[in-house]
């Protein structure tokens, strides 16, 4: 029977550094760690962010004050453009974006943007719309329904 022979290009693999045995290796005498100091001893080394006795990064940032990035509202953001593959007279809302694919996130809130035109009659109902999309809209024929906050709330974010 012939045997099965591996073809590996040549790079891909690269031999195991062996060390500490003896100088004929290459790899021996100090086992490639230098000859003194705290690295080459067993259990040597510094933890992580220790910088030799500076006061470390970690400590010389202030941690002061209060961020409300975590409890902003983000949006999946959609533009006018990607409304052109929607039928003329249609009802754009949530489940509509859903079912043509254009946005991924269920349980986030619909924003439309202005970026491009739009030349069919349609009719927007999502949670929020730039000024600019809204008079782009009006203007080629269609309608905008805006949610009040308590209709953005009440459906959940």
């Amino acid at each position: 029977m012939d045997e099965l022979k591996i073809i590996v290009p040549i790079g891909t693999t690269k031999k195991r550094k062996i060390v500490g045995r003896g100088c004929g290796s290459g790899h021996g005498g100090t086992s490639c760690k230098g000859n003194n100091g705290q690295n080459c001893r067993a259990g040597g080394g510094v933890r992580p962010g220790f910088e030799g006795g500076q006061m470390p990064l970690y400590r010389r940032i202030a941690r002061r004050g209060f961020s409300n990035s975590r409890f902003k509202t983000k949006y999946e953001i959609i533009n006018l453009c990607d409304l052109e593959k929607i039928e003329d007279g249609a009802v754009v809302n949530k489940e509509l974006l859903i079912d043509k694919c254009i946005i991924v996130k269920k349980r986030l809130p619909v924003k439309l943007l202005g970026n491009g035109d739009i030349t069919k009659k349609i009719t927007v109902d999502l949670d929020k719309v730039s000024k600019s999309a809204q008079g782009k809209i009006e203007k080629a024929g269609g309608s905008v329904i805006i949610k009040t906050k308590a209709e953005v709330d009440e459906n959940g974010k």
